[in-house]
């Protein structure tokens, strides 16, 4: 009877010591995590990692076709902002180094893009009279309908995983992290940009005042 009472009480100390430790190991790594977190979103604030993101955005924008449009094409204009703003996220996903959800969702878009660009032509159906018919489009999803019926809450952190790239289907806890580095990210990208456009348009102006001071040719 001692012997099972001991035994019982090493069996019940052992449980408690492997708790004690699964909980410091728990609280380690979530304190770890923070940490990388914090690093991670205070890294957008620095001067250092602005002026990275400048060079490089300037590097592709460099390779961007940004020729004015014509006065009666709106269209091209659209394409070239269209552009510029495909080539900033392109280049904010690559110094994010791909260690969060929405840069990765922003590098794997692009690619499929590309793919489908490749593959924009929809196949034509003929039908048994012999007409060409388009593909029939797809009817309103029973998701988007029981999404009207979502609580107010539900519906807020849908919309939410909508707006961060790749984190559509994610979870609360997921969502709200990737969103905090998302707005961190998209914080520092407005700065760069304005400082650029600031930049380029001041040379701009001063070159313009150069050209116009100078002295007529004799």
């Amino acid at each position: 009877m001692a012997s099972t009472l001991i035994s019982n009480n090493v069996v019940a100390n052992t449980d408690r010591s492997r708790k004690k430790k699964k909980k410091k190991t728990q609280a380690r790594d979530q304190q770890l995590q923070q940490q990388e977190d914090d690093k991670n979103h205070n890294k957008w604030k620095s001067e250092t990692q602005q002026q990275i993101y400048s060079s490089k955005l300037l590097q592709t924008l460099s390779q961007v076709h940004l020729s004015p449009p014509p006065p009666s094409a709106p269209a091209t204009a659209t394409r070239r902002g269209r552009a510029v703003r495909e080539a900033a996220d392109r280049v904010l996903a690559v110094a994010a180094k791909g260690k969060t959800r929405w840069s990765r969702a922003i590098l794997t878009n692009r690619l499929k893009l590309k793919f489908q660009k490749k593959h924009r032509k929809q196949p034509r159906v003929v039908s048994a009279t012999g007409t060409s018919r388009s593909p029939k489009k797809p009817k309103v999803s029973v998701l988007r309908l029981k999404g009207k019926s979502l609580p107010a809450v539900q519906r807020k952190v849908r919309v939410l995983g909508r707006l961060v790239p790749g984190c559509r289907k994610q979870p609360l806890p997921v969502i709200l992290e990737e969103a905090t580095d998302y707005i961190a990210a998209l914080e520092m990208q407005v700065r760069a940009m304005t400082t650029l456009a600031n930049l380029l348009s001041g040379s701009t102006a001063s070159s313009s005042a150069s050209s116009s001071s100078a002295p007529p040719p004799s």
